[in-house]
């Protein structure tokens, strides 16, 4: 039986601006209401004996129950699947929780995982903490430019490799095309945190990456007021003929039934998660926070382009202040990865970027505190500017020796920057500035 909930329109051919707005809407055909309903229900009635067994045996993919699929968040899933050019993807309740059902799904207790070493300070406390006591070990690599520091990690259990697009703070560009050669040469799948730069931006599947995850909570909701996950599987990866096991998606899950990659090809590691380690742990995405995320899809290149614009200004603006050391914003012409950033950016490196102010941690703190318009906080991609302090609150946990490895200096100050006029937020770090001196 054909999954419910599959849109009438195939939008492949569309473009990016229009599959936003309509990607994996479904029309109802009850009341002929236009905006998705939220479907606040737990589970779902059986038809039947036979299809409640053909349901639990996944050889029906109808509604179950709202841990595997609800249909206001299956919009949001078909959304960014096509946004992100991927076979599918599922929706979990937080970016965390996004990034742990995807890696886990690969690797379990003994096994292994790469990692490029500057990446966003919570899911390095997942890597270290959380995956390090369930036996999940991650290596990080310095110099992701360095082929021999990656074939000197990767060993016969490492069953992942896993970066980001634009790295949060430094906005240190790493090359997805290079790192994703260096995957398929070892036949390793290659997830990436496509977060900050978001599909408008670039679309990894495309660069050869396997797996995309999100934080939703960010520039894909935008507004600040929703907690959301995402992961996107490209159906690229070919797990029957890899050297390395796979079992949560090539043994056979229901004995006397197809194993995942058998029964759903370019979806097996989609519906792996979603009937798989997500059924079993739970983290289930509310349909409110689904319907507040594709919502938020619906105007994320409109809000992009201002955040990407009011970035740039903002950061070459920065580059002159007296009262700036340096600014890390790969847009910049002197920046080591500019090239990259023209190159798959188009010059627009995101909008989280750092800077370092002049007189360490005092001037930072000087800064901070004398800010009016930019918002305290910790979060990134809202409609709203914000500005944090790294060392002294995202990394406080990590030890002096790695966070100058980082590049997290004392002075160091991270932005987001949000809809607001340029002029103002300008007005307003200058201000900051000229009381940070």
């Amino acid at each position: 039986m054909a999954e419910p909930g599959v849109p009438h329109t195939d939008w492949h051919g569309f473009g990016f601006a229009t599959r936003q707005v309509h990607a994996g809407e479904q029309e109802d055909l009850t009341h002929g209401s236009r905006i998705t309903p939220v479907h606040l229900s737990a589970a779902y009635r059986f038809a039947s004996f036979q299809e409640a067994t053909d349901r639990f045996a996944g050889a029906d993919l109808g509604h179950l129950y709202s841990r595997n699929a609800n249909p206001t968040n299956q919009v949001a899933e078909r959304r960014l699947a096509s946004l992100e050019g991927g076979s599918g993807a599922m929706v979990v309740g937080s970016g965390q929780a996004a990034i742990t059902v995807s890696l886990l799904a690969l690797a379990g207790s003994g096994e292994h995982i790469v990692s490029t070493a500057s990446i966003y300070s919570g899911t390095r406390v997942l890597f270290d903490r959380t995956f390090a006591r369930m036996g999940v070990t991650v290596e990080y690599v310095w110099d992701p430019t360095d082929e021999a520091e990656w074939d000197a990690l990767i060993r016969p259990e490492t069953k992942a490799i896993f970066t980001e697009t634009l790295p949060n703070p430094k906005n240190d560009i790493v090359d997805i095309p290079a790192v994703a050669r260096i995957a398929k040469r070892h036949g390793i799948p290659l997830v990436v945190d496509n977060t900050i730069a978001t599909p408008f931006l670039v679309r990894p599947i495309e660069q050869g990456a396997d797996i995309v995850v999100h934080s939703a909570t960010k520039f894909l909701s935008g507004h600040g007021a929703n907690l959301a996950g995402a992961v996107v599987d490209g159906g690229t990866f070919d797990w029957a003929a890899s050297d390395r096991p796979y079992p949560a998606l090539t043994d056979t899950p229901i004995a006397a039934h197809a194993s995942f990659v058998e029964a759903f090809g370019p979806r097996a590691f989609e519906l792996s998660l979603r009937f798989g380690i997500a059924n079993d742990t739970g983290p289930a995405l509310s349909p409110l926070n689904g319907f507040l995320l594709q919502q938020g899809m619906e105007t994320l290149s409109v809000r992009m382009r201002q955040h990407l614009a009011s970035a740039r200004t903002i950061a070459e603006w920065l580059e002159q202040h007296d009262a700036v050391e340096s600014v890390d914003y790969a847009g910049l012409p002197w920046h080591p990865q500019h090239h990259l950033a023209v190159r798959d950016y188009g010059g627009l490196s995101g909008s989280v970027f750092s800077f370092t102010v002049r007189g360490g941690r005092d001037g930072a703190e000087r800064f901070f505190d004398a800010l009016r318009l930019f918002s305290r906080m910790t979060n990134i991609g809202d409609t709203r500017s914000m500005a944090l302090h790294p060392a002294t609150t995202t990394h406080i946990g990590f030890t002096q020796e790695t966070r100058d490895r980082l590049g997290i200096s004392d002075g160091l100050v991270r932005l987001s920057i949000g809809l607001e006029d340029a002029e103002d937020l300008i007005a307003d770090l200058d201000q900051a500035l000229r009381a940070a001196v």
